[in-house]
């Protein structure tokens, strides 16, 4: 039936043509600037050239991409013709490149010069892989992005996909195990876009946004592309790495209006504005956060210094992105806030019965963007998407005004005295003292088999640990939550580990501990 078909790409490339914004600025990046227009015409050259290589529908490409005008034109130009895009972390070694491109069957693979030389040695032992394409600076005999489009016609039809069609796969982050696909359909961009993008943030037309989580990743592929492509608004994109200072001086030149992070950069920015940096802020009217819990010290710091709510936000790539946020003007900082439109949520305890208010619980989300499948996980997607209702791992308890607290992942939760413990209020509250830049709890198996609290804890800039320091961190937490929930080691560290998304790698800490 005809009202089922729905492309992905023609609804965010090429209505805004038939709309009259063609000569509206789509992209800034590093000082250049793309019209849709300019990007339409490269999502329908890149897509002749993919279908003149014999790229069929529901083939893989894989996009190996810095935050870059080419990303946008590959991760679409895939997904008009059929096929399925696939954004990939920039950041990884050549055997991680090897397992997924044998775990995607890519045909075709989409690569920066800035990545190719990791991604290189691996790519003659592929058995799928018939087609590299390369950007930035050409590499050897391979086809370059540049030449390749050039030679491509302008004019394209899209593929007549429907709206339950699979259009990409994003990788989890693998954080227990090899990184698994989580497909997603032509459609569930738009519940995301309706529901948090215009329903939350309330982005338009005239709001320029900048995110420092990058396009290979599920929030920042929200923030950075399909929230902005959605309204007609424009979108700034850097490449460089997410390091404070480089993403404040962006911010301060590019003037975004809605700004996204991550608790550790927002937490590094703050230090970094600490020495005196003058950056101009004003522009901002509004800033997300996602990926681990936000401190509320941290929210409570940036809208001192900057005059921005910083509104934290929960999500996962399996459900697309942010469901439960907070909203402007009705924060509770430490909390998540509430249920994004367009999202059922419960939590419910091991019987799968709804928890009362103050209980934690395990959080499940219900929602029209949600994965229906992992790819060849079959197992892990009967155990974790069940009955529509996706079981995120995450512990939450909600209050009696509606508004859910973060309690840690299901696996981070313990056992102190019997009583449980959550990771989260205990880093939120050594985030709190003065010295502490950011802290993680993990437990630590002592020698009697018993389970303590353990923290490891970055010290602002120039600042070092001591055995007075443990002691004055534990008091610190003593005074401010239960006393039975304080670390009973403390051990520093120069920096936290964590994934290229920003997302605090939870179980290298365990390593640490032996746990």
């Amino acid at each position: 039936m005809a009202s089922d078909l729905f492309n992905l790409a023609d609804y965010f490339i090429d209505r805004h043509l038939r709309e009259g914004r063609g000569g509206k600025t789509a992209i800034r990046c590093e000082g250049q600037s793309f019209t849709y227009a300019q990007i339409a015409d490269q999502v329908n050259r890149a897509g002749n050239g993919l279908l003149t290589l014999g790229v069929r529908p529901t083939e893989r490409v894989l996009l190996l991409l810095p935050d870059c005008p080419e990303f946008p034109a590959a991760y679409f130009s895939a997904i008009k013709i059929g096929a399925i895009a696939i954004p990939t972390n920039t950041a990884l070694r050549s055997s991680d490149y090897a397992y997924l491109l044998d775990e995607s069957e890519a045909a075709a693979l989409i690569v920066h010069s800035s990545v190719f030389p990791q991604v290189e040695p691996v790519l003659a032992e592929r058995e799928s892989l018939r087609h590299v394409i390369t950007c930035g600076e050409p590499q050897g005999d391979f086809a370059f992005w540049n030449d390749w489009v050039a030679e491509q016609s302008q004019a394209l039809a899209p593929e007549q996909t429907r709206k339950d069609d699979i259009a990409f796969w994003l990788w989890t982050s693998g954080s227990t195990g090899p990184p698994k696909a989580a497909a997603h359909r032509q459609r569930d961009w738009l519940c995301c876009c309706e529901n948090y993008a215009r329903g939350v943030l309330g982005i338009g037309p005239d709001d320029v946004t900048f995110s420092s989580s990058k396009l290979f990743h599920a929030y920042g592929l929200g923030n950075g592309l399909m929230f902005p492509f959605y309204e007609g608004a424009t979108s700034v994109l850097y490449p460089g790495r997410s390091q404070a200072s480089s993403i404040l001086e962006n911010a301060h030149s590019t003037r975004p209006t809605v700004f996204f992070s991550v608790p550790t950069l927002y937490a590094a920015m703050l230090q970094e504005t600490d020495r005196s940096h003058s950056y101009d802020l004003s522009s901002i009217r509004l800033a997300a956060s996602a990926a681990e819990p936000l401190p509320a010290e941290i929210f409570r710091k940036w809208k001192e210094r900057f005059g921005v709510e910083i509104l934290d936000g929960i999500g996962s790539t399996e459900a697309l992105h942010i469901y439960l946020s907070a909203r402007a003007g009705r924060v509770r900082p430490g909390s998540t806030g509430q249920p994004v439109g367009g999202y059922d949520i419960r939590i419910v305890d091991l019987e799968g019965q709804d928890v009362p208010p103050g209980t934690i619980g395990d959080l499940t989300v219900r929602g029209a963007s949600t994965a229906p499948y992992y790819w060849n996980r079959a197992e892990l997607t009967a155990q974790r998407m069940r009955a529509g209702w996706f079981h995120s791992g995450d512990k939450y308890s909600v209050d009696s005004d509606g508004y859910f607290w973060y309690a840690g992942r299901g696996d981070d939760m313990l056992r102190v005295s019997g009583q449980w413990v959550s990771p989260a209020e205990v880093e939120s509250v050594l985030a709190e003292h003065d010295n502490v830049l950011e802290a993680a709890v993990v437990p630590h198996q002592e020698p009697d088999g018993l389970h303590t609290v353990k923290a490891f804890v970055v010290l602002k800039h120039g600042l070092a640990g001591s055995p007075e320091l443990v002691h004055e961190l534990q008091i610190f937490v003593k005074q401010r939550i239960t006393p039975y929930k304080y670390p009973r080691r403390i051990e520093f560290l120069p920096e936290l580990p964590k994934s290229a998304a920003g997302k605090l790698l939870r179980y290298k800490l365990r390593e640490f501990t032996g746990t």
